[in-house]
């Protein structure tokens, strides 16, 4: 069982830190697990099984969001420990997905603290506000972000500062029943993510689409990739919306008809 290094350490924490930021504010995916498992295994050496845990992890995220303030499992810090994990004990990506959704789950209870201890630098913008004081407001969200990065950096330090002995006790405490238990979830719970964002989804009016894609991927074997099912996917969604539009103008100048026949007459 390999060890990680300090300075990799101080790196996925930097890490963490920075896609905490971005889950509050802009939200251009470093915090998603699929990033993060794949950071993670690019430092430890082993790209593909972060990229495996990642995208089973990202699959169960689908259509699960913090809607009126809801807490939801932090996959984000499951995914760094569960690919760490599972890089330094050999175990495969196996492990590290029926490591990192317990994780993931156990650290709901850190995020519930973390929001409610940025409950109080709210209030204390709140009482600026009601002064006029600006520069307070401003100084109260930024202090707001301490609690969310210690809700995900004290258990990812923890995590990676003792990994070899954390990996050691859940290898003796988990029997081998409870494992198989977690690697069914974690088999499980991506189609119920996918069903989950499906529900979102205009399935109703689109579902021609859908029907050509679930064909091509679950009949075309490895002539049909993802990557070439969702080209086709941004072909065809370009060929709607234009063919859309088009009946739009046609409409709009009672050419209706004549857009339906596709046919175009020339005086002479």
């Amino acid at each position: 069982m390999q060890e990680i290094s300090f300075l990799i350490i101080l790196v996925l924490l930097l890490y963490t830190m920075i896609a905490v930021v971005d889950q509050i504010s802009i939200q251009c995916g470093l915090y998603s697990p699929l990033f993060a498992a794949t950071f993670t295994g690019l430092l430890l050496g082993d790209l593909q099984t972060g990229l495996i845990i990642g995208a089973t992890l990202q699959l169960m995220t689908l259509g699960v969001a913090t809607y009126g303030g809801a807490t939801v499992p932090d996959y984000l810090s499951g995914a760094i420990m569960g690919t760490s994990y599972a890089i330094i004990s050999g175990e495969g990506a196996e492990y590290g997905i029926a490591v990192a959704i317990p994780i993931g789950l156990l650290l709901t209870q850190m995020d519930v603290l973390g929001r409610m201890s940025n409950s109080f630098f709210q209030h204390y913008g709140d009482r600026c506000a009601e002064r006029g004081d600006w520069k307070g407001m401003e100084k109260a969200n930024l202090l707001g972000l301490i609690p969310w990065e210690l809700s995900r950096l004290i258990p990812v330090a923890l995590g990676l500062f003792f990994g070899e002995a954390v990996v050691t006790s859940i290898n003796a405490l988990i029997p081998a029943w409870f494992m198989t238990g977690l690697r069914t979830a974690g088999a499980i719970l991506p189609a119920m993510g996918m069903a989950i964002l499906m529900r979102y989804l205009p399935l109703k009016k689109y579902y021609p689409y859908f029907i050509i894609g679930f064909v091509l991927l679950a009949y075309g074997g490895s002539l049909f990739t993802v990557m070439a099912a969702a080209l086709l996917g941004v072909a065809l969604a370009a060929l709607h919306f234009s063919r859309g539009k088009d009946r739009a103008v046609a409409t709009a100048s009672g050419d209706v008809a004549m857009f339906d026949d596709e046919e175009v007459e020339i005086d002479g």
